[in-house]
């Protein structure tokens, strides 16, 4: 369909019977009614380049990418990987002369993707033509702006794709526009990468388990994760380790997979299904002819295999573990494969001094010395990223765009970076997402492109530290659940944290130990119980009556959480909840048809501010992140607004809790004239509304948060404590959903979040 995106209404036909059913489809979407009928490519190779054209007709190629799925699967649900690896230099020049004339012809000024599909090796699949010629090739799509594609360009590269394209909109040259990275070069020259780049999407089938997973010509991941190395296989072990899927490593397979025959179908799950029928010895050909995958990719693969088999086989010795870690294999896997605990490999890898060094991102391969603060880990020699003695603090992002962890909590990182500069502090990021303001390389003082894990945060924080030096602190209330989730392996290792300490997190977190904590304050919240079996959950749900509300305990975007009306549903919903907490507690509550309502607050550890209360349009019992919430509060008289202040206060104080933290209530009729207020949830860290607050208030909650941490109260930053008068303006926060996207999932709101997205209006009533 014309002028849409993310392949919206789009799709392939193989009977007149689907080709009406899509050209109708597209005809709806499209907002001038119109679709392009075109020759299906199915199996074909895709290949993607990054292209930028000046006023006076310089044109240069940034970078060139390499779908590991071939046509078929849109681009945006594509493992892609940069530079290429597969093509010739001659199909490379070919499909790059092509893409500048293009350019070049259009008249276009600015950046530009073209997009080619190339036949494909003749014993890969067949076609017409002579293999000794060059290869036919077919151009898909032109798009004259910066796109998703670009973003990966310019994170791959280091080269500002955005930044120069407004420059030449303003009349500049290539030639007159200095390059950020070297401060010697312009944007005229070519990026060259001495490293490979490996992006793999994030879908949202953790949220939506009974959905259609198969993967076509309409988009359905929600963001993408992004490695560098210096090989595939190094590259594609991190972006895996990145995505943050229950732990999930390229080991994982489907349990079904065992006795069955393996699926090699296009879904979310297609890069393990080749990996265990790579393992199980299917020829590396049968499966590239099935599947359309190059072989190059596969052979790369079985390289994977093969070492996993020599750590299963062999003695983990010195130079076994140094060519698994050049391999990318984390110390997890590693110790999985040859029997030792992950922290043991660690002590291992430190006794021996295989150390992860940190090489420079510099777009010119180092043909001219750089000044980008732009770093990624790989196990050589030489180390790039000396240690500085200057104070500083690391902020851990939230890694890959997903529901219940979107946007917002970028933006609380790059406002808390932001916030540390202007302390005097160097901030360090760390992060995994390419298509983020956080992973910018001028948004903080040094970034590191690393998976948002244990191992690789701790590797970076001993490389600031140097040796013999002081570790810089790191924020974990920032990066949503994934930050948070790091702060319990930061203790264990005595690493400081600054916010909230691991003991506040865990208090809030852990359900016995909250519930303890509210009753020692006084603060009512719904009966209810953590569980860690059925018998529990069945004897708990019967004490306190249905209908209950479970969930599982650590988590984010109200995950596997359900309102469970009896016995029968709870069996079910209990053994969903019990996958996803993995050993830690299942809560079960009585379920509260109130008004919900919400805070967030912020805590120097002796006075609290609360910059706004939010009332929920919905029923408790939706998601607050699907649900619309109005600011102020419409329906809560002033008793009501006193006490939720008073438990706000009394909970963020008690916890110590020194920064954000974000609480949810629910508000029922008042009885016998007293308010009737209990306490949902209490999360230590940014919430998803803290960019509605901050903006519709005026009140810059994350630089306030930010210096609480490093010491300064909230009144010596100017702000009184208490509730932050209200605007005399309204705010509504809306979710925004993409059922359309997701064939066959459930559109019924309820616990688990849904939304993808959020929009904000503003108008006096």
């Amino acid at each position: 369909p014309a002028y849409t995106l993310g392949g919206t209404g789009g799709g392939m036909a193989f009977t007149m019977e689907q080709c009406r059913a899509v050209a109708t489809s597209g005809l709806a979407a499209s907002p001038i009614r119109q679709v392009l009928v075109e020759k299906n490519l199915l199996g074909w190779k895709e290949l993607e380049y990054e292209v930028m054209r000046d006023g006076a007709g310089n044109c240069i190629t940034i970078c060139n990418m390499e779908n590991l799925d071939p046509m078929g699967v849109h681009t945006g649900d594509s493992i892609v990987v940069a530079p290429s690896q597969t093509l010739s230099d001659k199909d490379y020049q070919m499909l790059r002369s092509a893409a500048l004339r293009i350019i070049d012809d259009l008249k276009i000024e600015g950046g530009c993707n073209v997009q080619f599909a190339l036949a494909p090796r003749k014993d890969v699949r067949d076609w017409d033509g002579d293999p000794s010629e060059a290869l036919p090739y077919h151009v898909i799509e032109v798009n004259p702006r910066v796109s998703r594609s670009s973003a990966l360009a310019s994170k791959a590269t280091g080269y500002p794709i955005a930044r120069v394209a407004a420059k030449i909109a303003i009349g500049k040259r290539l030639d007159e526009i200095a390059n950020a990275v070297t401060k010697k070069t312009t944007a005229a020259f070519e990026p060259a990468l001495d490293y490979c780049v490996v992006k793999i999407p994030r879908w949202p089938f953790d949220k939506f388990g009974r959905g259609d997973r198969a993967l076509g010509t309409q988009m359905k991941a929600t963001g993408e994760v992004m490695a560098i190395d210096r090989t595939f296989e190094a590259a594609l072990n991190k972006a895996v380790r990145s995505l943050e899927v229950g732990g999930r490593s390229l080991l994982w397979q489907k349990p079904e997979w065992r006795d069955t025959t393996v699926p090699l179908d296009a879904t979310d799950e297609r890069l393990w299904a080749l990996m265990t029928e790579l393992r199980r010895g299917t020829p590396m050909l049968d499966v590239a002819a099935r599947t359309g995958v190059d072989p190059w990719f596969l052979q790369r693969m079985e390289r994977i295999i093969a070492m996993e088999r020599r750590l299963l086989n062999e003695t983990l010795g010195e130079e076994l573990l140094r060519e698994a870690k050049r391999m990318g294999f984390s110390d997890e896997m590693v110790g999985q494969l040859a029997d030792y605990l992950p922290e043991q490999v660690r002590e291992m890898r430190h006794e021996l001094g295989i150390l992860p060094v940190y090489k420079m991102v510099d777009t010119c391969a180092a043909e001219f010395e750089a000044v980008t603060p732009y770093y990624y880990s790989t196990y050589e020699q030489e180390n790039e990223a000396i240690p500085r003695p200057d104070k500083a603090a690391i902020v851990i992002g939230s890694g890959p765009i997903r529901i219940g962890q979107g946007i917002e909590f970028d933006y609380a990182s790059v406002h808390a970076a932001w916030a540390l500069q202007r302390s005097g502090y160097r901030a360090i990021m760390v992060n995994s997402n390419p298509e983020t303001v956080s992973t910018d390389f001028d948004t903080s003082d040094r970034l590191y492109f690393e998976p948002l894990d244990d191992e690789a945060v701790r590797d970076l924080i001993e490389n600031e530290q140097g040796e013999g030096g002081e570790a810089p602190a790191s924020i974990v209330q920032f990066g949503g659940q994934t930050a948070i989730n790091l702060a319990d392996p930061l203790r264990r290792a005595a690493l400081p944290i600054i916010g909230s300490s691991a003991d506040a997190i865990d208090t809030a977190e852990d359900r016995k130990l909250f519930e303890r904590f509210l009753q020692d304050a006084g603060i009512p919240q719904p009966p209810g119980a953590a569980v860690l079996n059925l018998e529990d959950g069945l004897k708990t749900a019967q004490q306190i009556g249905y209908p209950v509300v479970v969930r599982p305990s650590f988590v984010l975007g109200g995950r596997a959480m359900e309102v469970v009306q009896n016995a029968t549903e709870l069996v079910t919903f209990l053994g969903e909840a019990a996958k996803i907490a993995e050993g830690k507690p299942v809560l079960i509550d009585k379920y509260l048809e109130g008004a919900e309502v919400e805070v967030d607050a912020i805590c120097d550890g002796t006075e609290v501010l609360i910059p706004g209360i939010m009332e929920h349009i919905e029923r408790a019992g939706v998601h607050s992140g699907d649900s619309m919430a109005v600011y102020p509060p419409r329906n809560l008289d002033d008793d009501e607004i006193a006490t939720i202040c008073d438990y706000t206060e009394r909970i963020v104080l008690g916890l110590n809790a020194i920064g954000l933290t974000n609480i949810q209530f629910v508000v029922l009729p008042k009885q016998d004239g007293r308010p009737q207020i209990f306490v949902l949830e209490v999360n230590p860290r940014a919430s998803r509304t803290v960019p509605f607050i901050s903006k519709v208030t005026g009140v810059p909650m994350v630089q306030i948060a930010v210096r609480t941490m490093l010491g300064q109260s909230i009144r010596e930053q100017g702000f009184p404590p208490g509730l932050w008068p209200a605007t005399p303006l309204v705010a509504i926060k809306a979710p925004v959903f993409s059922m359309s996207k997701l064939t066959a999932v459930d559109t019924h709101l309820g616990p688990e979040m849904k939304s993808t997205g959020e929009v904000m209006g503003v108008d006096r009533t």
